[in-house]
């Protein structure tokens, strides 16, 4: 995510911080630096100019030069720009009370992800207490109707949808007639995409928004599109009236220059990103955290709730006493298994963790090793998971071959598993141990 301008701002950063002192000319060098990353970035010509000039107006200041400490106070400065160009703060959605339908109609290009992101949405605010509707208005794409059903089945969400129907504005009113009949509070609006721009779909979705009355009309784009995604987001302003964006492929975007140009050309908010392939890899756009996850400083605050999204607080008790107790089973370790590939992929857990963005290539990450690890596991009989012990040299055999994997790899799963069991003991008794982990990981 983001790893080109993460690599060039964080060696800025590293350059600038260290400095006992700065002069005028450090500043004009640091903020040319800046703007050929920023352009490098496919960030719009007229944002980067505003941010070049705003920032050495404030750093050649007195407020940086006679600082105590004026490499820090430089970088503080860089840092306000880059969230002010991400625009300044988390926005919310602006939802009505729960005894009443709140809509939210996604439009897009065809292929930005806006099914995708429907869907993703859907889950975010069942997880949030809502309980939302999807309404498939998109009658043009083949098989669009059917991708909607399958995602919205996948989450437990229903989707209101007409097979035959040829009018997006009858059907989206047909979809906040059934959600009244049957008490959802948020209806959210698949509509049509195309290829580009065209008077036939800004007709179709100004009349759907006029029958509907959104209380957002939130645009789905391609972050990898960078300064198209904004040319793209202007003109649906125009036409229709945005509230805010959803930038999808966020993951795979090493630049930014979307992001970066968005607010300050459109003035309209990014609110959520997807960042990743799974419906859980969607996110509340926070500019502070992206910000500093550009500067290389990366997101430690995003990294914990993503583990407190995948760890029950009374599940993580009752598992610290199994530990004390020497009763931590394979069971036990397939849950963790499950609950760190939830928590997302290696680079982008390692893009949070201050310094560490970028500094692995999980194309040269074996992958399939946690997943051999896996499959041994689910290979056993609920015996042999409860009590390793009994697993010997014929049911060693037995599982290599349920597991598609050989013996050598079912021998060195167990052993990992003894040597993670009486570590875990070691740590569950030990306080003192506990206290100095949990006070290093507060010190990084």
């Amino acid at each position: 995510m983001l790893e080109k301008i993460t690599n060039t701002f964080g060696n800025i950063v590293k350059t600038v911080s260290g400095k006992s002192t700065i002069t005028e000319k450090n500043i004009e060098e640091t903020v040319e630096q800046i703007k050929m990353a920023l352009l490098e970035a496919d960030v719009n010509l007229r944002v980067v100019r505003r941010f070049v000039n705003a920032t050495i107006e404030e750093a050649k200041g007195e407020r940086v030069l006679r600082s105590v400490d004026p490499g820090q106070q430089f970088v503080k400065i860089i840092y306000d720009r880059i969230v002010k160009l991400l625009g300044d703060e988390k926005v919310n959605l602006q939802l009505k009370g729960p005894d009443t339908q709140s809509v939210i109609l996604l439009l897009g290009l065809q292929g930005a992800g806006k099914t995708t992101a429907a869907h993703k949405l859907a889950a975010r605010l069942l997880k949030d207490g809502r309980k939302p509707l999807l309404v498939a208005c998109d009658l043009v794409r083949p098989a669009a109707i059917e991708q909607l059903k399958s995602l919205g089945q996948k989450i437990n969400v229903p989707v209101y949808a007409e097979e035959s129907a040829k009018d997006a504005v009858k059907v989206s009113k047909a979809g906040l007639s059934y959600a009244k009949q049957n008490g959802f509070d948020t209806v959210i609006i698949d509509t049509a995409g195309r290829l580009q721009i065209d008077e036939d779909m800004m007709k179709e979705l100004v009349d759907v928004k006029k029958v509907m009355e959104p209380v957002e009309t939130i645009l789905v784009a391609d972050a990898m599109t960078g300064q198209n995604a904004v040319d793209i987001a202007k003109s649906f302003d125009e036409q229709l009236g945005l509230t805010g964006v959803i930038l999808t492929k966020f993951d795979s975007d090493a630049r930014g220059g979307a992001a970066l140009s968005l607010k300050s050309i459109t003035g309209k908010p990014i609110i959520y990103i997807g960042t990743g392939e799974k419906t859980e890899d969607f996110e509340p756009f926070h500019p502070d955290r992206i910000a500093s996850r550009i500067l290389g400083m990366g997101d430690i605050v995003s990294l914990v709730e993503k583990a407190q999204e995948t760890v029950d607080i009374e599940e993580a008790k009752k598992l610290e006493a199994k530990m004390a107790r020497n009763e931590f089973t394979l069971d036990d370790m397939l849950d963790q298994f499950e609950r760190v590939g939830k928590m997302g992929s290696i680079s982008s857990i390692m893009d949070m963790i201050p310094g560490m963005a970028g500094q692995i290539d999980e194309s040269k990450i074996d992958m399939s090793g946690m997943k051999h690890q896996k499959a041994i596991i689910q290979s056993m009989t609920k015996k042999e998971r409860a009590n390793h012990l009994i697993i010997g040299p014929s049911r060693r055999k037995r599982i290599a071959k349920g597991s598609g994997t050989s013996v050598a790899e079912v021998n060195k799963l167990i052993k990992q598993f003894e040597k993670t069991k009486l570590a875990m003991k070691k740590l569950a008794k030990n306080k003192g141990m506990q206290a100095k982990l949990m006070s290093q990981f507060a010190g990084m």
